[in-house]
């Protein structure tokens, strides 16, 4: 219906809710309609709107506050969403899309960094992008002194004298 609407027309709504889901998507609505020449005007909602009159302040303080509203909404949305990934990242679930890395590609991949092999051909063995295996490799093990090495000579000076030296 509303794509059929033509320069000059009004569509007349009970309440602004039936227009759109959210408020921002009456408030794209009114605005696109509005750009055509369509005006939108609605019968029973406390806040009235009527933009087939677009020189009536009262018309476009009522579009102001629907983009009030809707940047409102798009705020708290987003507080929500950021809330819920927090408490799910705390609780220790992974958030975003499941990981498609074979745990036989992986361990296969551990085994060639162990063995000593770069992260390119490493790559290019296993088949696993380089992000994916920085992301999925397991920290590399320390390596262990040996007695062979030798260790620092100490000091006979005050930590003050090894600092300036």
């Amino acid at each position: 219906m509303i794509e059929y609407a033509r320069d000059g027309d009004v569509i007349v709504v009970h309440t602004l809710d039936r227009l759109g889901r959210t408020v921002r998507d009456t408030l794209n609505l009114i605005h696109d309609l509005a750009a055509r020449g369509v005006g939108i005007r609605n019968l029973a909602d406390p806040i009235k709107v009527d933009s087939a009159s677009p020189a009536d302040p009262m018309a476009q303080l009522a579009v102001v506050l629907l983009a009030l509203f809707a940047q409102m909404e798009r705020t708290y949305s987003l507080e929500r969403a950021a809330g819920a990934r927090a408490a799910a990242t705390a609780k220790g679930r992974r958030i975003g899309r499941p990981s498609v890395v074979d745990a036989d590609k992986l361990a296969y991949a551990t085994h060639l960094r162990d063995t000593g092999h770069t992260i390119a051909e490493i790559v290019t063995k296993s088949g696993i992008t380089r992000t994916s295996l920085y992301r999925h490799l397991p920290p590399r093990r320390a390596e262990p002194l040996t007695a062979g090495q030798p260790t620092p000579p100490a000091s006979h000076h005050s930590p003050d004298e090894q600092v300036r030296n």
